[in-house]
């Protein structure tokens, strides 16, 4: 782990950007876990991972994507290697595995998930996906996600690579030229319903979605698409530089969480369209406006309430941290704590212009790190996801999911009321007084009462 202060003085560089350490104990995560963050919200897609039963429990069914249609994406199976696969080759396996589940549920396309088991005992997965495809005549895709490689983002950039062999390969007649690509969405709770409704009512069409509620055929002609929209750029960015080298279609890094940065991704897509639909900005203008007149109302009652509350956040992509650090202002809160799994240089000193003076700044850090910095800086809310969930309520800290797990929507403009309904809830809730952290701030109050 490495830390980093707000101060006034200059702040020495920010180690980061690198692989954690053999043996640590790490917020982050495996690079199977990366690839399957990215592939598995392809719906009408088979995902079979290679490797020991256990690597298939880390499957996108336990998270909050969802489907307007093919439900194939929620059963991940698995070859369940076992020790004389280990010894003689999983090959086989693999390949009758393949056949039998194609056959079964006629899939558009199957991805195939190397594990860190096979990276070791050498299965030519490759080849084996190759012939499969030329048996079946679907594209059979292996994702090289052997976790010893690296992290969590070396599991990004295997899937871009991966999910890229579809792009090109479909049709584009009959796209319209205002058109988009939303890359790095999940559609967790449903958000990319949200994001591409706003989208639809300022007359902007959009192509494929990568990877949230995703289809095979859209990802196949996405490159006909003008414009990329990038939200989470740690696991998108390789994908959207490569269309853009490929087939010219340049990106922009957005958010689509609270309302700053919401507002800023779609006025930045009608700028960009602007010469060929002179009338988007005002569409635009006027879908920001209605949606802002719904929700600030109930949001000015909450400010009211958490004026002044202290937030820490520890989140997997650096995009997402920049969200939260402007949405908790919003609502009156100041950002104690803030980290990321994944973030560079430049997402350190983004987040160090963002952020109050002595706000302390982390990179790959680990539980007890995490746990001393909140109770020194006494924060009343940790954001995170499920692996920061046990520190929160071991300290006695009011905690809100901002990860794949959750089940309501964050993002957008309903997302944002919905987060600060969610903050509400957690911080003022009256438990955390009767928590030992909390309880001896309000003893002399309970003495001086039993006295008089």
């Amino acid at each position: 782990m490495t830390v980093a202060g707000t101060g006034s003085a200059a702040p020495a560089p920010l180690a980061c950007d690198r692989n954690s350490l053999a043996g640590s104990v790490t917020q982050r995560a495996c690079a199977f876990c990366g690839s399957r963050v990215i592939l598995y919200p392809i719906a009408d897609a088979l995902h079979l991972v290679h490797g020991p039963i256990g690597c298939a429990a880390y499957t996108w069914d336990i998270r909050g994507a969802q489907s307007s249609g093919a439900q194939l994406f929620r059963n991940s199976f698995s070859t369940d290697l076992q020790e004389m696969d280990v010894i003689y080759g999983g090959e086989k396996k693999l390949g009758a595995a393949l056949r039998e589940l194609i056959a079964r549920h006629s899939p558009k396309a199957a991805f195939v998930y190397s594990t860190c088991i096979v990276g070791l005992i050498g299965d030519d997965v490759e080849a084996i996906c190759r012939s499969v495809s030329l048996d079946t005549g679907i594209p059979v895709i292996p994702v090289a996600s052997e976790g010893f490689k690296g992290t969590k983002k070396t599991g990004y950039r295997a899937a871009c690579d991966a999910v890229y062999r579809l792009v090109g390969t479909g049709d584009t007649a009959g796209l319209p030229p205002v058109s988009i690509n939303l890359l790095g969405d999940f559609n967790i709770a449903g958000e990319t319903w949200v994001i591409r409704d706003y989208f639809k009512r300022m007359g902007v069409h959009v192509v494929a979605t990568l990877t949230g509620d995703g289809r095979v055929d859209a990802i196949r002609r996405c490159h006909g698409a003008k414009l990329n929209l990038v939200q989470c750029s740690g696991s998108m960015t390789s994908l959207a530089k490569m269309l853009e080298k490929d087939h010219g279609i340049p990106f922009r890094r957005v958010s689509f969480f609270g309302i700053e940065d919401m507002s800023a991704a779609l006025y930045e897509v009608a700028a960009f369209f602007a010469p060929q639909d002179p009338g988007l900005p005002g569409r635009t203008q006027t879908v920001v406006r209605e949606e802002i007149e719904k929700l600030m109302p109930e949001l000015r009652r909450y400010r009211e309430k958490l004026a002044g509350k202290k937030a820490a956040i520890y989140v997997g992509g650096a995009f997402k941290a920049f969200s939260l650090v402007r949405a908790l202002r919003t609502l009156g809160m100041a950002t104690a704590l803030v980290g990321t799994q994944t973030g560079d240089k430049d997402d350190y000193e983004m987040l160090r212009r963002m952020c109050d003076p002595g706000t302390v700044i982390v990179d790959d850090s680990n539980p007890l790190e995490l746990a001393k910095f909140c109770l020194e800086k006494d924060v009343d809310l940790f954001i995170g996801g499920v692996k920061e969930r046990p520190i929160a309520y071991k300290l006695g800290i009011g905690f809100c999911d901002h990860n794949h797990e959750r089940k309501e929507a964050l993002a957008g403009y309903v997302g944002m009321l919905n987060f600060a309904r969610e903050v509400y809830a957690s911080v003022m809730s009256p438990v955390w007084q009767y928590t030992p952290r909390r309880a001896q701030r309000h003893a002399p109050r309970h003495h001086e009462e039993a006295a008089a």
